[in-house]
Parts: structure tokens; sequence; C-alpha cells
């Protein structure tokens, strides 16, 4: 029997436990196919015991995942929406040994896997391809027995991006991925925090929020996968299965919001008791609308994937303080600190800093000049944003210390597509930032300087230069041709000044 399996209470394990558009398993059908994967991942993996999952949502991820969990083996969740060399950066750097995919990943993540050396491939659903496994029979040469309980269970490795356009990887923190000494406590420790069942998944599995609902089925909470996000799906599912948990972001709600009010009236939500939002800004009359139409159920997390969570807000808080992201959550304090370095008092803005009170802090793995330049003292570290606290501890965040967009719930860093423009032939210079969008909140907005500002290069043919080497949502969309972008002699460039022109507003963020 698997440790997820115990942690299933006789009665249910009957009952449905993981759900997609092609699947559907119950507590005790998932548990021989978790065993299997579990002694299957352990033995394929080598060195850092690291596997790869470069697939859209679907049941086979989460068992990779989850698999993770019971094997001791450490997975590294990755964007399907990246190019071949995007993902081959991340296997090298990761030294990921196995590589998973899907029928719609499968071309790309072979290129990948062939640049970066990586043997074993694994796909489900796909094509007979040489180099790739079948999925169920690679499963069935593995044995069904519990994988060993007390061996140490390692945390996922995600991929942010940074300033330098470079991807870094960070480890789950402590406060997702509990440091225990063995699978078993691990295993006990989650089902301690098992939020309600069943959770439904819509958000992308790489992810840190859908992540987390994909680990409570290690917990014993049923999950129900969306491969991609629809509105009214959404709506349907929240009847059919009953769902109880779910991660969104602000772009969801409006969309949601957005049906016709016949369509929102057809479904029964009443089953919902913690819809959680987190990865951008919520603007205020869209989570107004959602705590009228959904109850009280709403709680925003706010932190960042290497952090965790560091503040929290329930429905009635929000209600009575419109705009804050809520007070801090153990073990963090929150630091608000001026242009002098000094701390600020209550209702002064600032930027934001969390200290960690157990000392650690953010760490970037193999990156310790940028894991040093996150944190103002040891332990004490920013996510990159302006904000105040008020007299009771709540913060509120105004605006962005660092360049970064925040589109959908999606982190875009403008350094990537700056260093991939400016090899463009037609480009003598370009600024990436960040412009209002009504329903993903922010996108990005090239600020190009043509090398012959009589003849400057469509539009069109950056995007597609853009493409060859970016994932498409890394992309500008929208280019404008300048004279000037503003550029001091020691090359740095307000991006603050240069958005402003956008904006109704001085706050220069979407949310």
């Amino acid at each position: 029997m698997s440790l997820t399996l115990e942690n299933v209470e006789e009665e249910r394990r009957a009952e449905p436990a993981l759900v997609d558009e092609r699947i559907a398993l119950t507590w005790s059908e998932l548990d021989p196919i978790l065993n299997r994967a579990a002694n299957a991942l352990s033995m394929a993996v080598d060195g850092e015991r690291r596997a790869a999952v470069f697939s859209s949502n679907c049941a086979e991820a989460v068992i990779v995942y989850t698999a993770g969990l019971e094997g001791a083996v450490s997975t590294v969740p990755v964007s399907y929406h990246l190019t071949a060399g995007e993902l081959a950066y991340i296997l090298r750097d990761s030294r990921a040994s196995v590589l998973f995919v899907g029928p719609k990943t499968l071309s790309v993540g072979l290129e990948a896997a062939r640049e970066a050396g990586i043997g074993t491939v694994i796909g489900w659903r796909c094509p007979t391809t040489e180099g790739v496994a079948d999925w169920e029979e690679w499963l069935a040469a593995a044995p069904d027995v519990a994988p060993p309980a007390e061996a140490q269970p390692m945390p996922h490795l995600h991929y942010t991006s940074g300033t330098t356009g470079t991807p870094k990887a960070t480890e789950t923190p402590p406060q997702y991925f509990p440091r225990v000494n063995t699978v078993q406590e691990l295993a006990a420790v989650l089902k301690e925090r098992r939020t309600p069942s069943p959770g439904l998944i819509v958000g992308p599995l790489y992810h840190t929020g859908p992540l987390g609902t994909a680990r409570n089925l290690f917990a014993g909470s049923a999950v129900i996968v969306s491969e991609h996000f629809d509105a009214e799906d959404t709506l349907a599912k929240i009847e059919r299965y009953r769902i109880a948990g779910a991660v969104m972001v602000p772009t969801h709600f409006q969309r949601m919001l957005s049906l016709p009010a016949e369509i929102r009236a057809k479904y029964d939500i009443s089953s919902m008791q913690r819809l959680a939002h987190t990865g951008a800004a919520c603007p205020r009359d869209v989570k107004r609308s959602m705590i009228e139409w959904f109850g009280p159920v709403l709680v925003e997390a706010y932190g960042g994937t290497e952090a965790g969570s560091t503040t929290f807000i329930t429905s009635p808080e929000w209600l009575e303080r419109p705009g804050s992201v809520g007070r801090a959550l153990p073990p963090f304090e929150i630091v608000i600190v001026g242009d002098d370095g000094k701390p600020l008092g209550p209702e002064e803005e600032g930027q934001v800093y969390f200290r960690d009170t157990t000392g650690r802090g953010i760490i970037y793995e193999g990156d310790p000049d940028k894991t040093a330049a996150a944190h103002i003292e040891p332990g004490t570290f920013t996510l990159g944003e302006i904000g105040y606290v008020d007299r009771e501890g709540y913060l509120f965040i105004t605006d962005r210390a660092s360049d970064m967009i925040v589109s959908g719930g999606v982190n875009i860093y403008p350094a990537e597509a700056e260093h991939v423009l400016l090899r463009h032939p037609e480009v003598a210079d370009v600024a990436v930032l960040g412009v209002p969008n009504a329903e993903m909140g922010e996108e990005a907005k090239a600020l190009v300087i043509p090398a012959d500002p009589a003849s400057p290069p469509s539009a069109e043919e950056l995007d597609a230069f853009c493409r060859v080497e970016l994932a498409g949502l890394k992309c500008p969309r929208s280019y404008d041709f300048v004279d000037d972008i503003g550029r001091t002699v020691m090359g740095k460039v307000n991006k603050k000044a240069l958005r402003q022109k956008y904006w109704p507003s001085d706050r220069t963020i979407g949310g």
C-alpha cells in the first residue's frame, strides 16, 4: 500500500481520487500505479535524482509529481511553452536525468533532451518514437510494492527568471515542502495541512499554486485536473465534482465574471469552501464581485516561488481593508525600508522586505550573487515590490521596484526579450516594459530604436525573431518605434518613467 493510500480513510477508497478529461481513477485503482511510478522513477534517475516534467496538465503529470514524493525524487516542473533551447538549458542546469513529455510536447522535448544529453525520455499517449519510452510499458515493468518509506524526501526544483534573463533554480521552500527526514514523515505532515477535498487544478502545474493542489493528492485529497482553463467548464466541474478547493489567478476570475449572467446562474458553486488566489494583483471590483458571487470563501496569498506565501488575507478581512494582501504569515515579519536603507513606520511607503525568523531567507541554487542581492541582511529578503503596512500590520502593495511584468499570473522578465531583440540587425536599442491590459493586468510592450529610422523592421518580423528563442508568453505583445529610451551614460534605463505615460495613474503595475 502506498503512503498516499494510507492517508485515505478506508470508507473513501472506492471514491474518485484523480480525474482528468481522459482518466478517472479511484484511490484503490491509483494505489498500484503510484507504487509502480515511484519505483520506476527511483530506478531511472541518477546523480541528483531529478526528473523534469514537460507537459500540459494531465493525470499522468500529477502521478509523476506524487511518485516523486513517494520515491524520494526531485521533480522539475517546466513550462510547456518553452522552446527547445530554453528547455535544454533547464535540463542541463538542473542535472535532470529523466524527462517526461506528452503528445503536444514530444518533439520539442526530444530535441531538448538530445541537446542536453538526457537518455531517458518517457512519453504518455505519444506515437511510437525512437528514443522515447512508452509510459504504460515503463510503468508495467516496475514492481507495484510500496517504495521505502524511510528515504529522504526531495523538494521540487523550480525555475524563475531574473534580471540577467537566465532562469534561476530554487527549491520548494520549507513552508510548502517541510524539511523532514523521511517520506513517511512528509506524508504525515502534509495530511495535517491538506486543503479541502476535492481540489480543482485549472492553472498550469509548473506554477507553485496548482502544483500545491497536486501535492494534496499525496496527503489524501482528491484532485480534478483541467488541461486548460475554460470559464464555463470550470463552473461545470465545480458543480459536478462538488469541488471544495481551488487556486486561481485574477484573470480566471475575470473570465468567469465575463460569462453571461444566465450561464453563471446555471451552476451550483456552493460546495466551494476555499478559493485561493495568488500570482498577481486582483482589481478591487473583480475581487468584490467574486466574494459577492462565491461568498466569503476567497483567500489571498502573496509571496513568491522562492519564498512561499509571505502574507495571507481572508474575505472578511479584505472587505474591511480593500486592496490589502494581508498580514505576515509565520515565520515571516514585514519590514518596510526607505531609500536610505532604514526601516519605516506604519503608513510609510518603501520597499517591502520580509524577515525570515528561521534565518533561511530565499535561496537561488548555484547563484550566491543573486541570493545575496535579494537580501538586505541575512534572512531578510525582498520580492521586488513597493508598499506600506497599516497600523494593524496589513500590507498594501503599491508599485514594483523590479522591472518584472505580471501578465495573467505569469511572471515576465523584460531582460529575456531585450537580450534577444538586441541581436536583431535592425534594432539599435530596446526597452521592454509592462503596460495595462484589461484582462491580463499587464502585458509586455517593446520600445524599439531602429538602426535605420527611415526603414524600421516590422512588428511582425521582430515578433517572429523573438519567438525563435523564447516562449511566446515571454515575447512583447506590441512594439512601438521610438527615437530614445532615456538610457544614461552608465547604460541605465528608468523603466518606471517610461511606463508612466501608458498608465492612468501614478501606479504602474496591474491590479
